[in-house]
C-alpha cells in the first residue's frame, strides 16, 4: 500500500450540513472503499482565481486527505469521487513519507 494525499474542493453552496459533516461523510466514504485514513486537513474557503464557463461556482472550501491505498482501491476512490454532488474537484497524488522525529 502507498501513501496519498487527496485534495478535495468542496461544492457547499447551498447546502443545509455544514462542512464539518461534508468532511466527516467523505472521511467515512474514503474508508469503506478500503483505504485507511490517517489524517484530514480543513483548509478554508477560497474564491477561485478563475471560473469555467459551465460552473457557476465562485469559490470552494478545501479539505487535504492524507491515507493509505492500493492502486486499485485509488482508482475505484477516482471514480467515485468524480460522481460525488459534494465534490466539486478532487486531485490525487502520492504523497511524502512523514519526515522522522528526532
Amino acid at each position: 500500500m502507498k501513501r496519498y494525499e487527496g485534495l478535495f474542493i468542496l461544492n457547499t453552496a447551498g447546502k443545509e450540513e455544514g462542512v464539518s459533516d461534508i468532511v466527516d461523510k467523505l472521511k467515512a466514504e474514503i474508508s469503506s472503499l478500503g483505504a485507511k485514513v490517517e489524517t484530514v486537513q480543513k483548509m478554508e474557503k477560497r474564491t477561485f482565481s478563475r471560473q469555467a464557463d459551465d460552473n457557476k461556482l465562485k469559490e470552494g472550501f478545501y479539505v487535504n486527505f492524507i491515507f493509505e491505498a492500493g492502486s486499485e482501491t485509488l482508482r475505484k476512490l477516482q471514480s467515485h469521487f468524480a460522481l460525488n454532488e459534494d465534490v466539486f474537484r478532487a486531485l490525487f497524488t502520492e504523497a511524502t513519507a512523514p519526515a522522522a522525529a528526532k
